[in-house]
């Protein structure tokens, strides 16, 4: 199923992923560094990377949800459901954890670090059904890769 929402046949959505899940890593890895003992600048860069990280999942949620309300497979509809709503959960949780940290020192408390950790591993979790949406269910790509997913989908019912 080709997404509705692309720019010459290219989905938008994996394209601006990229940006908010490096942030979201990266300010994790940021909060290490400052808890290891790196310099304060730390601790901002990770804020201002979940700060980015906010803006780039809302930015990347948008052609997200135009491709979500074209899948029409229960199966497909379900594991979109559950993407979206681990990635708006993970949207939540940096909020509350930017709230909690501004006007914090650099080295945050273990609340805020805590918050941080659990998203991330929320991420992976929802990169794999991100995952599975693509290439189980085929959404976002057409043509001749589609066509060799159903074949793969019938291969792997029939064993």
């Amino acid at each position: 199923m080709a997404s509705p929402a692309s720019v010459a046949r290219h989905p938008i959505h994996p394209m601006l992923i990229p940006f908010p899940v490096g942030l979201f890593v990266f300010s994790l890895a940021c909060d290490v560094a400052a808890r290891l003992g790196a310099p304060p600048a730390f601790g901002d860069m990770a804020y201002w990377a979940m700060v980015g990280g906010v803006v780039g999942a809302l930015v990347a949620a948008v052609p997200g949800f135009i491709d979500f309300l074209s899948i029409r497979d229960p199966k497909a509809q379900r594991t979109g459901l559950i993407h979206m709503g681990l990635n708006l959960t993970i949207v939540v949780l940096y909020l509350v954890n930017l709230y909690l940290r501004t006007g914090m020192p650099p080295v945050v408390p273990p609340a805020p670090f805590i918050l941080s950790i659990v998203a991330v591993g929320l991420l992976v979790v929802s990169g794999w059904f991100g995952w599975a949406l693509v290439y189980e269910h085929g959404v976002g790509i057409s043509g001749e890769t589609e066509i060799a997913i159903a074949a793969r989908r019938r291969k792997d019912h029939a064993a």
